[in-house]
This record gives C-alpha cells, structure tokens and sequence, in this order.
C-alpha cells in the first residue's frame, strides 16, 4: 500500500520528468540548426525563426497558462500541455517544410508555456514548508540537467541518424511523464471560478512577446536598432498597460499585492539573476570547449556535466543547510560560491586545460544547487492555492524574461570583447567581416586562408571575451549575495485571492 507521502514524492517524479521533456528541447535545437539548414533547404530568417517561434509563443502562453490550471485543473492542463508537447514534437520531426517546421515550433512553445508553471504550481499544493524546498530542488535540477543531457542525446542522433531524430528523443519522455501523472498526481484547482480578465490576459501576453522579440533583435541587430528598440519601448508600455488594468478590475489575472511580499518579490528576483548569469555562461561555456579546447558539441555537453554534478551534489543538502543557516545565509553562500567560481573561471580560461574548466564549473554547480531551491521557495511559498498556478507563471515569465536579457546582454559583452581583441589588417574585407561575426567564422578563415596566426589571434580574442561575461557574471553574483539578505527570516503568511494572509502553522513558518 503506498501511503500518502509516498504518493507525494512519486508525484514530484513525475513532474520532473515533464520537466525533462522541455529541458531537452531548449538545448537540442540550437545543436540541429546546421542540419535543419539542409535538410529542410531553410534560409537565414527561416532559421531565426526556428527559435524565435517557440520562444514568443512560450513568453506570451505562460500566464494565461497559469490561469488556465487554477481554474480548470492544474492535473488536466499538464497532461494537455504534455500531450500537446509530444504530438507538436513529432510534427517537427516530420515537418516537409521550414513553414511546417516553424508552425510544429510555436505549438510546441504553447505546450511548454503550460507545462512549467503547472508543475511550479502544484509543489505549494502538496507539501508544507519543510519538504517544499526538497521537491523544488528536484524540479530545477531536472530543468538544469536537460542543458548538458541534450547536447549528449542530441550530438549521438545527429551522427547516427536524420535531423528529426533529435525531436522523436521527447515523445517516449512525454509519454511516461504522462503515465506518470495521470497515476501519482492528485488534481487541484481554485476552489471557486472567477471571471476570465481578458485585458490582463492579453496586455500581459502581448507584453512578454513583444520584451522577448526585442531581446531576441537586440542580441542579432544591437540594441540601438529600431527592430529592437521598437518592440522593447512597446513591451515596456504594454507592462504599464497591465498593471494598471489590473488595479482596476475586482478580480485581476495577477493579484499585484503579490509583490508586496518580501519573498515573493526577493525570491523571484534573485531566482531570475541566476537565470541572467546561467543563460549567458550557458551561451559563452560550451562554445569556448568547442572552439578554443576543441571538442564537438557532444564533448561540450560532457565538459557541463561537473556543473550538473555540482548542482545535485549541493541541492541534496541545501534543505537541511537553509534549515540550520536560514534562507538568507543558504542564498548568500550560494551567491559568494557562484560569484567565486565565475571569477574563477576567467583566469583558468587563459590557462586552459580541462581540469581546470571542470573545476569551477563545479563549484558553480554547488552555488546554483544552493540558491535555487531557496530562492524559488521563498517566491513559490507565499502563493496561496487558490492561485498559485497564475503565480508560478508569474515567477517563471520574469525568469525567462530576465534569463532572455542575459543571454543578449552577456552576448553583447563577449562579442564587444571578442571583437576588440582582432587584428584584422591585411584581411580581404569579405573575411574580415567573417572573422568579425564570431570565433566559428574565424576559425573558418584561417583554416582556408592556412593563417596559423590569425586561429591563434581568434581563439585568444573568444577567451577575453568570455572572460568579461564571466567577471560580470560575478560582480552580479557578489551584488546579489548582499540581496539575499532582504529575504524574510520567517513568512508571515501566504497571499490569498482577497489579499488577506492565510497565518501559516509553526511546522510551515519554520525555516
């Protein structure tokens, strides 16, 4: 006979396998783009568009995703979103054409914009403050090891098999996180149905979408182009724009008051600075193995796996760690160890080797392991259940949005760095402008034009610029550590549909 808490901890299993399905995607389609280029004769906008068609429809579905577990059943909606995820999935592997490949892509953003706050929305509903933080670790330990996993799965099949095979690896991931679901976890919903408020739900859609495609231009086109200045100054305003209907309306999509709380507010932004810095290193990290050290992208995704290890390693004992130190001391530890492995990582860079790269990102590893499960249980802990589908949204949207400005904004960072370490006298200006565009197309000009020098001269250029990504990274990671200390001591209680806190017992107040 399974008892309760087991059932419990099977249900989180599950969720950490939906969880697993949206992971692997992330990472694999930036792996299959060289062969989706061939295979579906796709152009340069074509493939731009592989991405930016998941991604926009991901930002603009999270929180009417959200809204739509707390009001029909957060169970229901995850196995829609996982059925929804797996069928989309096939329909890329097969698509005949870059059309059919883009429309599959924005389907599969719909039914990952579900899945991420349904599973973040069901933790408050099943375990109490002390276990909360547990179940939590596990779920972003799940989103984490999908980063380096996909590359892995994703550099075998491309080397094996066709491009569509890289997509087929999510259906048997979905189908058991079905299965498993559908036996473990329990329904919940809001217990009573309020009015849909269909201008939060569209200023809020239209505003994620239209921040997302700016950051997404910007990190193509600089951030002075009007491409990207346009859709950011509209996204701004339509953030204005929501807010204020939902001050208006009795019963909004988002309850503002949520924001008042210390951990809700706090958790959330220190939880999205990690995204921030991750997504940068995630973006500068694995090209620095593959163009300076030398391996393929499956050895790239190999050399992330002491970050992967890192993470479970110190995720395994942050529960009890923030049980004795407090949250604020398990975050800011978390930070310093963050801050320090970035640090660390720019001098080892110039040094190079392996062992050294697999040194400090462990230790990045262990920091990350610490700040998550805290940091999001300080946010996720204050919702009430009523809504916490609509705010597990919430948390997840200012985490992608935030994660997206660090990828363009990092990115910004290494290639003015990259760039400003070239010599690119002598140089046909075709080349130079391909050396110029990043450390792949310079690489390239050297090997044709047998320029020993100028692969030298790149390499060396990528690793400055990725030692300015990295040093940001831990200025960042030292600034938030002193943040941490804002987080509350001790929750006084969780945010209710009326805005009346629900008191929380000793046992749930703990911390």
């Amino acid at each position: 006979m399974m008892t309760s808490g087991m059932r419990r901890w099977w249900a989180v299993g599950a969720m950490v396998l939906a969880v697993l399905a949206v992971g692997f995607d992330v990472t694999i389609l930036s792996l299959a783009l060289p062969a989706l280029a061939t295979g579906l004769d796709a152009s340069t906008s074509q493939l731009q568009w592989f991405v930016a068609a998941y991604t926009l429809v991901f930002a603009a579905a999270m929180i009417p995703g959200g809204m739509l577990g707390d009001r029909f059943g957060r169970k229901k909606m995850l196995v829609t979103a996982l059925i929804v995820f797996g069928v989309s999935s096939l329909a890329a592997a097969y698509a005949p054409s870059a059309g059919a490949f883009i429309a599959a892509r924005a389907v599969l953003g719909l039914g990952g914009a579900v899945i991420l706050p349904m599973v973040l929305g069901v933790v408050p509903t099943l375990f109490d403050a002390r276990e909360r933080r547990r179940a939590i670790a596990m779920v972003m330990a799940a989103a984490m090891v999908g980063y380096p996993i996909g590359p892995i799965l994703g550099g075998w099949l491309l080397g094996h098999f066709w491009w569509g095979s890289v997509f087929l690896i999510n259906v048997p991931v979905v189908v058991l996180a079905v299965a498993a679901v559908l036996a473990w976890l329990p329904e919940s919903r809001a217990a009573r149905t309020r009015r849909l408020d269909l201008p939060g739900i569209a200023t809020s859609s239209a505003a994620l979408a239209a921040l997302t495609f700016g950051v997404i231009q910007a990190g193509q086109y600089g951030w002075g182009d009007a491409t990207s200045v346009v859709p950011l100054a509209g996204g701004a305003v339509l953030v204005a724009a929501f807010v204020l209907c939902e001050r208006r309306t009795g019963e909004p999509l988002v309850d503002l008051r949520l924001f008042r709380e210390t951990g809700f507010t706090v958790g959330t932004l220190l939880s999205t600075a990690v995204n921030f810095v991750m997504f940068g290193v995630l973006f500068a990290v694995p090209q620095y193995f593959q163009a300076v050290l030398g391996t393929d992208a499956m050895g790239g995704g190999i050399r992330l796996l002491p970050l992967i290890g890192g993470m479970l390693a110190s995720a395994v004992v942050a529960d009890r760690f923030a049980a004795r130190a407090g949250a604020r001391g398990s975050v800011c530890l978390g930070f310093v160890l963050l801050a320090g492995a970035m640090f660390g990582g720019a001098t080892a860079a110039a040094v190079g080797g392996h062992g050294l790269a697999a040194a400090w990102t462990t230790v990045a590893g262990l920091g990350l392991g610490l700040v998550m499960p805290v940091a999001m249980d300080a946010a996720i802990g204050t919702l009430d259940e009523e809504r916490s589908g609509v705010g597990s949204a919430v948390i997840q949207a200012v985490r992608m949005v935030g994660g997206s400005f660090g990828a363009a904004i990092l990115g910004s960072v290494l290639n003015a760095g990259y760039r400003g370490r070239l010599d690119l006298t002598g140089l046909a200006p075709a080349a130079a402008r391909a050396v110029r565009e990043g450390v792949y197309g310079g690489l390239e000009v050297a090997h044709r034009t047998g320029r020993d020098a100028l692969a030298v001269q790149v390499r060396g250029a990528y690793t400055h610029g990725m030692d300015l990504v990295l040093v940001v990274s831990a200025v960042l990671g030292l600034l938030c550590a002193l943040g941490a200390l804002l987080l509350p001591s001790r929750r006084a209680g969780r945010v209710g549909p009326t805005g009346a806190e629900r008191p929380q017992s000793d046992h749930e107040a703990a911390v």
